[in-house]
């Protein structure tokens, strides 16, 4: 069965709207876990404001590796309208987001991935869906914003790896205790 991970930007105090506003000094272990996470993903689940913003966005850009990866990867787009830009490979969520990706995992292929699409990672945490989670956590508290983690029910995790970059980023991934 595929795994699916969520990877967040995420301030200390949790924020994740807006990180490009709190992350400034992108090092290379940060590239490099970057890297391997998107190496084992051949598909990404993205919500709609999200969609709507890097379509605009990454088919122009050159910030590698993430460029070619989020190119060239299947997108599926959760929303109720039909999408207003073009982008490869991107395709609307047909159904519900929890039936969808339950089906998706069951599928032969790699990790299914979230970036940045906070509703999306909320609702599929609640339910209890998601195998890691995976944060990048600057060293700055924000204060206000869009927090990944409010409103989700008592979740049980288990370190896997946590580290800290040379420029004093923590990177921690956890698996998901899931409930029986």
């Amino acid at each position: 069965m595929r795994k699916f991970v969520v990877y967040e930007l995420v301030s200390l105090d949790g924020v994740a709207e807006d990180p490009d506003t709190f992350f400034a000094d992108w090092d290379d272990a940060m590239e490099a876990n970057l890297a391997a996470v998107i190496a084992a993903q051949d598909a990404v689940v993205l919500g709609r404001r999200s969609y709507n913003e890097w379509a605009g966005f990454w088919p122009g850009s050159e910030i590698e590796p993430f460029a070619t990866f989020i190119n060239g990867v299947a997108k599926y787009v959760t929303t109720s309208a039909p999408l207003d830009r073009e982008w490869a490979n991107a395709s609307v969520v047909d159904g519900g987001l929890v039936e969808f990706v339950r089906d998706l995992k069951d599928r032969p292929g790699g990790d299914i991935g979230v970036h940045a699409s906070i509703s999306v990672a909320q609702t599929l945490l609640a339910a209890d869906v998601v195998d890691e989670l995976r944060l990048v956590i600057a060293p700055r508290i924000v204060g206000r914003g869009r927090r990944l983690l409010d409103g989700l029910p008592s979740l049980r995790l288990e370190s896997i790896r946590s580290t800290t970059s040379p420029t004093g980023y923590l990177l921690v991934d956890y698996r998901l205790i899931h409930s029986t």
